[in-house]
C-alpha cells in the first residue's frame, strides 16, 4: 500500500501540504482533486520521486512498477507505435537481451532470453500496442507515423497510450481526458475499470471520476480528506459536513434563488416546459448539495441575450468542407432562440466543421447559410486561448472590448471569474491553459451573446469553474450548441441532441446512455461490414438523399410548431402585463370597477387562448415526434 504519513510539501514560500496523512490500498482507484494550485501535481511528482518531501514520508513498495504520463516528448522522430511499446520496459529489456544473446551466440543463453520475452509478452506487444492506439482514435495507417508529425493534442494521447502499455502496479494519470473527444473517453473509461493495480486520478470530469475511481482525495486547507465512492459520493458526503457548520451557505441561496425564477417564469410555458423541467431536476440536486460549492470562488452569470428574430441561423442544402473535401453535405439545420443543441458523432465526424460554419468562421462550399439581423454570436474554441495577447493583462482584455466602462466595474467582472488583485492586472503570458480559458469565457460573456458555440469550453477547467459554468448556461435564456466530452455538462445544459455522422446532421433521438449504446452497434456494424467502412459510397449517397428527403417532409411540422411557440411566447408576454396591471391597488378602487371588468374579461379570454394554443401546440410537437420516430425507426 501508499503510506503518506504527516508529509509537508513546498513549492515556493507557503506549503502545499502541511502534515497531511493518507493511505490508500493495493488495488483501489482513487481520484485525486482540488482547486489549482493545491498541488496535486505536487503530490504526483513526489510519487514518482521527482520531488523530495520537505517533512513526513510517503512509502511505495519497492517492487511496484510505477506507470505515469510524461509530460513532453523528445524523441520526435519514433514511430508512433514504437513510442508506445517503449512504455513496457521490461519487453524493451528482455528485447535487448534477446539481441545480445543471438550475437553471442549461446544456446541456452538464447534460450533463456526467448522465455523472459515469452514471459514479458514481446510476442503480443505490438497488437497490444496497436489495440491501445486504435482505442485512442488513431487510425491504423497512422500508428507508423513518427511523433513529430502529429499535433500537441495527440501527443499527449500517444504518451497516455505509452502510460497504458506499462505492466503497471501504480498508474498515475494527469487529466487524461483533456483533448480527447467523447467516444475516447468511453473507451478510456473502460479501459480503467479493467485495470487491475492502484489508479490515481487526476481529473475535471466529474463523470469520469464517478464511473472509474472508488476513493477520493480532496486536497483542502493543506490537508488529505479522504471520501469513499466517487465524485458525486464526496460532494454529497462534503455538503453534510458543511451543512452542520452552516458557514458560507448564503451566497449559494442566490443561485438557488435565480434559477427559481426561471422555474416560475417559465414552468407553466409549453414552449419552455421541457427547459424549465431540467432546471426543476437540477434545483433540486443544488440544494441538496450546495454547501460542497459554497466557497467557490466563481460567481457569474450571462446577461439577458439581445432579442432576434427566429430562425437565428438556417442552412439550405449546405455543404461544408475543405478545399475539394466534403465533410458534410446538403445540411437543412434551423436553430430557433432558446434552442440548446448538444452535438455527438465520432471523431472527425465534422462536429467542429459545423461549429465553425455557424460561428462565420468557415464558408459554406455550396448552399446559403440566413444569419438573423440581431444575431449576437459568442465562440468559445481552443484557438481562441491561443490567440490571447500574451503581454496584455485580463483587464486589458476587457477594456478592449468596452473602453467606455468604469475599470472598477469591469474589475467586478473578473472578480466573478477569480481574477482578482494582480492577477486582474498582469500579463496572461504565465498564466495556466484553464486561466486562459476562463479568460476566454469571461470575454464571450461579457458580449452578451444570444447563440452561444461552445467547442470542448471545459478543457483545462477545474471541477468548480465547470460547476460555475453549467449553473450559468442553466440560467441563459438564448441558444446554445456544446461540442463537448463533458458528459455531466451535457446532460445538465442540453435539451437535445443532434449526431454528426456519414457527411450529415440528424436530430438523435435519445439521452447519452443511447448514444453509448449507438457507439456499440456502429462498431459491431463496423467489425462485421466486408469493407469496414459500414457499406458502399453508393448506399451513402442513397442514405443522405433519402435524410434529406425526410428533412423535407419533417420541415412542415417543425414550421408549425415554431410559430404555435412565438405564438404562445407573445401570448404569455401579453398575460404577464395585464397581470402586473391587476396587481396594481389603484385598479380595485371603487371608480376604477369598468376597468377592472374590462380586465378581468381580457384576462379570462387570453387565459382560453392560452388553453388551446398550448393544446395545439402539444399535438403537433406529438406529430413531429412521432415522425422523427418513425425517421430514426
Amino acid at each position: 500500500m501508499i503510506q503518506i504519513s504527516h508529509l509537508t510539501l513546498r513549492h515556493g514560500p507557503e506549503p502545499l501540504l502541511e502534515a497531511a496523512s493518507a493511505t490508500i490500498y493495493p488495488g483501489h482507484k482513487v481520484g485525486l482533486i482540488g482547486a489549482n494550485g493545491s498541488g496535486k501535481s505536487s503530490l504526483f511528482s513526489l510519487l514518482l520521486g521527482k520531488l523530495s518531501a520537505d517533512t513526513g514520508e510517503v512509502a511505495i513498495p519497492a517492487e511496484w512498477t510505477v506507470a505515469s504520463m510524461a509530460q513532453e516528448i523528445s524523441n520526435l522522430d519514433r514511430p508512433a507505435v514504437e513510442y508506445v511499446i517503449d512504455g513496457d520496459e521490461r519487453l524493451r529489456a528482455a528485447e535487448r537481451e534477446v539481441v545480445a544473446a543471438e550475437a553471442n551466440g549461446h544456446g541456452e543463453r538464447i534460450g533463456q532470453a526467448h522465455a523472459r520475452m515469452d514471459d514479458a509478452g514481446g510476442y503480443t506487444a505490438r497488437a497490444r500496442a496497436a489495440g491501445l492506439l486504435d482505442g485512442l482514435g488513431f487510425k491504423a495507417d497512422e500508428h507508423e507515423r513518427s511523433i513529430g508529425e502529429f499535433s500537441g493534442g495527440w501527443r499527449i494521447r500517444l504518451s497516455l497510450a505509452r502510460a497504458l502499455m506499462c505492466p503497471s502496479d501504480l498508474l498515475l494519470l494527469d487529466e487524461p481526458t483533456n483533448h480527447l473527444d467523447l467516444e475516447t473517453v468511453l473507451w478510456l473509461e473502460d479501459w480503467l475499470k479493467r485495470y487491475p493495480g492502484t489508479l490515481i486520478l487526476i481529473s475535471h470530469d466529474r463523470d469520469f471520476l464517478d464511473n472509474v475511481v472508488e476513493r477520493v482525495l480532496h486536497i483542502e486547507h493543506r490537508q488529505l480528506h479522504a471520501y469513499s465512492g466517487g465524485y458525486s459520493d464526496f460532494e454529497r458526503q462534503r455538503a453534510e459536513h458543511l451543512v452542520r457548520q452552516q458557514a458560507r451557505f448564503e451566497r449559494q441561496q442566490r443561485e438557488v434563488a435565480h434559477m427559481q425564477q426561471f422555474i416560475d417564469r417559465f414552468r407553466a410555458k409549453a414552449s419552455k416546459a421541457k427547459a424549465a423541467q431540467s432546471r426543476i431536476k437540477a434545483l433540486e440536486r443544488m440544494e441538496r448539495l450546495a454547501p460542497a460549492h459554497a466557497d467557490s470562488p466563481f460567481d457569474f452569470r450571462f446577461p439577458e441575450p439581445p432579442r432576434a428574430s427566429n430562425p437565428l441561423l438556417a442552412l439550405d442544402r449546405v455543404s461544408l468542407g475543405y478545399a475539394e473535401t466534403v465533410v458534410l453535405d446538403q445540411l437543412r439545420l434551423d436553430l430557433s432562440p432558446g434552442d440548446r443543441i448538444g452535438l455527438l458523432g465520432l471523431n472527425g465526424a465534422g462536429k467542429s466543421t459545423l461549429v465553425k460554419a455557424l460561428a462565420g468562421e468557415l464558408e459554406p462550399l455550396a448552399g446559403r447559410v440566413d444569419r438573423s439581423r440581431g444575431l449576437n454570436v459568442g465562440y468559445f474554441a481552443q484557438h481562441q486561448v491561443e490567440q490571447l495577447d500574451h503581454q496584455a493583462s485580463p483587464l486589458l482584455h476587457l477594456q478592449r472590448l468596452a473602453p467606455d466602462t468604469a475599470e472598477q466595474r469591469l474589475r467586478d467582472f473578473l472578480g466573478g471569474f477569480d481574477f482578482r488583485g494582480g492577477m486582474a492586472t498582469d500579463p496572461v503570458a504565465p498564466l495556466s491553459g484553464g486561466e486562459k480559458a476562463r479568460l476566454v469565457l469571461a470575454m464571450l460573456v461579457w458580449r452578451a451573446p444570444n447563440l452561444l458555440l461552445l467547442d470542448e469550453p471545459t478543457n483545462h477547467l477545474d471541477l468548480e469553474m465547470r460547476h460555475a459554468l453549467t449553473l450559468a448556461l442553466q440560467g441563459f435564456d438564448g441558444a446554445v450548441i456544446t461540442v463537448s466530452h463533458d458528459r455531466h455538462l451535457l446532460a445538465n445544459t442540453v435539451d437535445e441532441y443532434w449526431l454528426v455522422a456519414d457527411g450529415t446532421v440528424t436530430p438523435f433521438k435519445g439521452d447519452l446512455d443511447d448514444y453509448r449504446r449507438w457507439l456499440a452497434e456502429r462498431a459491431g456494424s463496423s467489425d462485421s461490414g466486408s469493407n469496414g467502412k459500414g457499406g458502399s459510397s453508393n448506399s451513402k449517397a442513397q442514405q443522405r438523399r433519402d435524410q434529406a428527403e425526410r428533412r423535407a417532409r419533417l420541415k412542415p411540422l417543425q414550421n408549425r410548431v415554431d410559430r404555435l411557440t412565438r405564438e404562445i411566447d407573445q401570448l404569455s408576454a401579453e398575460l404577464a402585463d395585464l397581470e402586473s396591471e391587476l396587481a396594481d391597488p389603484a385598479v380595485y378602487d371603487g371608480d376604477q370597477v369598468e376597468r377592472l371588468k374590462e380586465l378581468l374579461a381580457r384576462q379570462a379570454k387570453l387565459h382560453q387562448r392560452q388553453e388551446a394554443l398550448e393544446s395545439e401546440w402539444m399535438n403537433a410537437e406529438q406529430r413531429l415526434e412521432s415522425a422523427l420516430t418513425e425517421r430514426s425507426a
